[in-house]
């Protein structure tokens, strides 16, 4: 397996890789935010302008990329941070408990949009 992955060219990245990877990944997270965001406010427009009915998907995905991001960034300092005594952050545990609870309202207003754009007045 391992020559598989060195002729291929896969191996551990070293700081210089990972720095380049990271930013990498930001700037294409930064652009995905913004492109949600264009195509949230686009298909308001439209339902605005042309009383269309409301398409919910780039919605549901930047809230979901928010999330997703929002819990990946509290578990990795959580875990950086558990076992070191000086750290003031030793438990974000007040912090996930409220992402949640924010999840959960945002899963049910979801929910409630459209359980009421399918009832026809």
């Amino acid at each position: 397996m391992k020559k598989l992955l060195k002729y291929f060219k896969f191996h551990k990245p070293d700081e210089m890789e990972q720095h380049i990877i990271f930013r990498a990944q930001r700037n294409s997270y930064i652009f995905l935010i913004i492109a949600l965001l264009v195509w949230s406010f686009f298909e308001s427009y439209k339902v605005y302008v042309y009383h269309t009915n409301l398409n919910l998907i780039p919605c549901m995905l930047l809230v979901t990329a928010a999330i997703v991001q929002s819990f990946s960034q509290l578990i990795m300092t959580r875990n950086v941070v558990k076992d070191d005594e000086d750290s003031y952050e030793t438990a974000p545990l007040f912090k996930i408990i409220i992402l949640i609870c924010v999840v959960a309202s945002v899963m049910a207003t979801v929910t409630a949009a459209i359980i009421f754009m399918s009832i026809k007045l």
